[in-house]
């Protein structure tokens, strides 16, 4: 797939996006609660509009339905755009692309709660990982008892050298769900959608859990 094909040139590229770029400012990340029951499936889940396409022929489709108008449907569009951007290593145009989508929404609706989780995996995959700890943070100081949180957080602090938080996260994991989170071999039925390496980063979170469990509260 090459998204410089449907776009044209960068030039044009600009053209199509929005001249105004929305981010969401660093914001401390709230100490971890007791429990994480939710499982935020309205928040969770990929953003998909068309799915039976694959490379130029899917972008093509998604910027026809960009082009369609400004409902729900234009605005997934845009996030499986801008997801697509970022897997081909476009991630200026991806970031652009999710953050006008994310405007183009509710701020506290589940769409912009799915494009925001999207978007911060994105960022992840990309290696950029202060700005998708910034996507999550928003979602999760914000928006209830999210069961992704935990381990996802975890995850992200462990490589930022944030280890302390990322132990005290993976506790409020295996507070909410003991038998599941107190081995690793359970990681692939949690976690079906993780690379093993990500596992493998997890892992050693439990490792040092399992050595020196932080205390609750």
């Amino acid at each position: 797939m090459s998204l410089l094909k449907v776009f044209g040139p960068p030039a044009l590229l600009l053209l199509v996006l929005s001249q105004v770029s929305f981010a969401v400012s660093a914001e401390p990340l709230q100490t971890p609660k007791e429990f994480y029951f939710d499982e935020d499936t309205d928040t969770a889940r990929p953003v998909v509009v068309v799915a039976d396409l694959q490379g130029e022929a899917l972008a093509q489709a998604l910027v026809r339905e960009r082009e369609r108008g400004r409902g729900r449907k234009a605005v997934e569009a845009s996030g499986q755009l801008a997801h697509l951007a970022m897997q081909e290593g476009r991630n200026e145009l991806g970031q652009q692309l999710y953050e006008q989508a994310i405007a183009s929404t509710e701020d506290s609706g589940p769409l912009a709660r799915s494009l925001r989780w999207n978007y911060g995996w994105d960022l992840y995959r990309s290696g950029q990982l202060e700005p998708a700890l910034a996507q999550w943070s928003n979602l999760t100081n914000r928006f209830g008892d999210p069961a992704w949180a935990p381990p996802t957080l975890a995850l992200v602090l462990w490589q930022l050298d944030r280890k302390p938080e990322a132990l005290q996260w993976y506790a409020a994991a295996v507070r909410t769900e003991p038998l599941k989170w107190n081995s690793a071999a359970n990681y692939p039925a949690l976690l079906p959608g993780w690379s093993e390496k990500d596992r493998d980063v997890l892992a050693q979170v439990l490792a040092a859990w399992q050595a020196d469990p932080p205390a609750w509260p």
